[in-house]
């Protein structure tokens, strides 16, 4: 009978617990529903008393929330936890010390101080997890104050703790308090130790300390191989993220070893390769993204899984729009009726802006495959369609700009064109190609009048301006058909027109008119095309190095990426044939595409220059835009000017080109070879410095450059020693071409 009332009692203090654990649950639900249950507080701390662990969860999350409404309330709700923090359960202890850190109060740090550093020595890996995530937490609400040595110290110490959470936890925790101080210290028994605990680790916290070892340098090549080969299983963890810092590692560490890095850009192929067909979006994209950045430096890596970048049809513009940028880059002559057949497809897709980048990346491929291109671009305008005949008028300009041979087959496509533009840059294509090969097309006069009729109802300015540029060009081509309808123009652009941008550029030409034929000529035709371009706009195979220090981060995806409708080559002949107007009679010949020297002489006495541009590492990194040089020059000043006692070399500009080349200086444009005055413009880096550079010879307000180069560089940042390295290299490479011209 007392055996049964025993049991009976403990049945009784169950429920009693049961119940009051519900109206504990009954307040939480209230406080996460946004009413104010804060008057319960003192109840809520007594609470806390208790052996149940679910119940003490929910009362700390009580306390955690409502502590800084009620400060002087929560004092006492400290003395509760510090006492759990001394509580046999570990449990206990881990999820008092956890809550009371989460405290949000004015004067805290000074109760949680002591419990933090008994947490760090506590047996239980749990609470020494907690313990350590706490010291991080104690510093952010007090960042100002001094760092206190000896928790750095225990930190430290607990980098060899034998639970791996806790010294992942330690790296973090360092790192957020030493931030000021340039975060942890990684030297060589700390790397070597992470290195051998690299296999305890989740891929989390995996990912974390091979981000950490970047800051490690090896003191030698055989240290440096050891750890390559410590590294080298997880370049096909099954995990991307792990995969992606132990590349990013691999080519950190083998900087000074190419042939290295290109051996694990080989090997983690597949496993990027497995990233672009990821199951998750976003995981896809940043596989694609980082798999562009390594075509970078080996285009030829993925030519023969170009199938893998198909469009699918469930996929997301902006995956679709990243695969056609990966497919320009692999298409060669085996895969290329293939790619173009694919893309073809995407021409006709639903969507607008997808249509018009795969239209562009057609035209694209064909700045190398002509006339399989032509085709495609002439059968999309047949279906009239106004946005693909737009795209393909657009792409029909820059594919005549890199193209010169495609101009006639360009211009009878656009002749039998009879879709009616509505957008502003497909308009703008039109008209600048009416202007430049107007003479091909028979019906350009006319087009041009459909053009002018609707003028008063055109809205965007650059199209009028573009319109009176065509014009004029077709009239010194076609005068008799294009004399009254050029008059008509003027007269209304001069005496109607409210833009003042559109009124000045046709007073300009009324005036230019006035000054004869001839000097129109010489002002408004210049060159209809160049394929030097290609030097420029192309990519070549850039050193690993370059963006090594990007791979693996946000860099990728979120940096300066142009679409394919949107590519800054094609921009630029845009703004190339503006420039034309602008620039006046003073012509500028871009440099040709990079040849071999004419002699072997040349090159044989350059090696040596080249070697010593090596020494003093002179690069040329990522090719510069013409607008970014020019932006560049304009902000920056001039940081030496030398007149270098020199003549501009009897070389042909392709010699001079490949002979800066050749000593890590890209030359960017070049004036006529008998301009007078005679000017180039090159660039060049050399320890972080960007160097720009312009020649100059026979300027009239420049007395020094009569008969002798005047060089005149800016940088940035400055850096005197790159300018005296820069000034070195090209003394060398000018006085070997003008040695080399005597002789001859």
């Amino acid at each position: 009978m007392k055996n049964r009332g025993s049991s009976l009692m403990v049945e009784q203090g169950s429920a009693d617990r049961l119940r009051y654990r519900n109206y504990i649950i009954r307040v939480i639900r209230s406080m996460t529903q946004g009413l104010d249950v804060s008057s319960l507080f003192m109840d809520m701390v007594k609470a806390s008393a208790t052996v149940d662990i679910v119940q003490k969860k929910l009362v700390y999350l009580y306390m955690v929330t409502y502590a800084s409404r009620k400060p002087d309330l929560a004092l006492l709700a400290i003395n509760t936890l510090r006492k759990d923090c001394a509580d046999p359960n570990p449990m206990v202890r881990g999820l008092a010390l956890r809550n009371m850190c989460n405290f949000r109060m004015p004067g805290i740090a000074e109760y949680i101080q002591q419990p933090i550093l008994s947490g760090l020595r506590d047996k239980a890996s749990y609470v020494r997890r907690v313990a350590v995530l706490g010291c991080a937490k104690m510093h952010s609400l007090q960042p100002n104050t001094e760092i206190d040595p000896s928790m750095v110290n225990e930190l430290y110490s607990l980098l060899r703790d034998p639970d791996p959470v806790v010294m992942v936890n330690s790296l973090r925790a360092l790192e957020e308090i030493l931030r000021d101080e340039g975060g942890v210290v990684i030297n060589k028994p700390i790397a070597h130790h992470l290195l051998n605990r690299l296999k305890d680790l989740d891929s989390w916290a995996q990912s974390e300390v091979l981000t950490f070892l970047l800051r490690y340098r090896p003191r030698s090549d055989d240290e440096l191989f050891d750890i390559l080969s410590l590294l080298d299983d997880f370049l096909h963890s099954a995990h991307a993220p792990v995969m992606a810092a132990t590349l990013r590692l691999f080519l950190h560490l083998a900087t000074a070893h190419p042939a290295v890095q290109a051996d694990a850009l080989l090997r983690v192929h597949g496993p990027l390769l497995a990233t672009c067909g990821s199951a998750s979006r976003e995981l896809r994209f940043a596989g694609l993204c980082h798999v562009q950045q390594v075509l970078r430096s080996q285009p030829a890596l993925y030519g023969n899984h170009y199938k893998r970048f198909f469009c699918g049809y469930s996929e997301p513009g902006y995956i679709k729009f990243r695969k056609m940028e990966i497919l320009v880059e692999l298409v060669n002559d085996e895969n290329v009726a293939l790619v173009l057949e694919e893309l073809k497809s995407y021409c006709t897709d639903v969507s607008t802006e997808l249509a018009q980048a795969a239209i562009a990346a057609i035209g694209r491929i064909g700045r190398t495959y002509n006339e399989k291109c032509l085709d495609i671009l002439t059968g999309l305008l047949a279906l009239k369609q106004e946005h693909i005949a737009s795209a393909v008028i657009q792409t029909f300009r820059d594919l005549v700009w890199f193209c010169p041979q495609s101009s006639v087959a360009v211009c009878k496509a656009v002749e039998s064109c009879d879709e009616s533009l509505q957008d502003d840059e497909g308009k703008q294509a039109l008209l600048w190609l009416l202007g430049e090969y107007g003479e091909q097309i028979s019906g350009a006069p006319y087009v041009l009048e459909g053009f002018i009729d609707s003028l008063k109802v055109e809205l965007c300015s650059v199209v009028k301006m573009e319109l009176l540029t065509a014009a004029v060009k077709l009239f010194l081509y076609r005068p008799a058909e294009m004399q009254d309808i050029l008059g008509r123009l003027l007269h209304y652009c001069i005496e109607e027109e409210s833009d003042m941008c559109v009124r000045d550029r046709a007073l300009m030409y009324y005036r230019l008119l006035q000054s004869g034929v001839d000097e129109t000529r010489k002002v408004l035709l210049g060159p209809k095309s160049d394929p030097s371009m290609t030097v420029l706009t192309g990519r070549p195979e850039e050193p690993v190095n370059i963006w090594a220090s990007s791979f693996n981060t946000l860099g990728p995806l979120c940096g300066t990426v142009a679409c394919l409708e949107n590519t800054s080559a094609e921009n630029s002949v845009q703004q190339l044939h503006s420039a034309e107007e602008k620039d006046g009679a003073e012509e500028f010949k871009l440099s040709p595409p990079e040849q071999t020297l004419r002699t072997e002489a040349i090159e044989e006495e350059l090696s040596c220059t080249a070697d010593a541009a090596e020494e003093l590492n002179l690069t040329m990194g990522p090719p510069l835009s013409h607008e970014a040089f020019e932006r560049l020059w304009l902000e920056l000043q001039v940081a030496h000017q030398q007149a270098l006692g020199i003549p501009r070399p009897a070389e042909t500009l392709e010699t001079l080109q490949a002979a800066f080349q050749l000593v890590k200086i890209q030359t960017l444009a070049f004036t006529r070879t008998d301009a007078v005055p005679w000017k180039a413009y090159m660039y060049s880096r050399a320890g972080g410095t960007l160097i720009l550079a312009e020649l100059l010879q026979g300027a009239p307000e420049e007395p020094e450059s009569i008969g002798n180069l005047l060089v005149s560089v800016k940088q940035q940042p400055e850096n005197q020693q790159a300018i005296r390295s820069f000034f070195s290299v090209i003394t060398n490479v000018l006085q070997t071409l003008s040695s080399h011209g005597s002789q001859n």
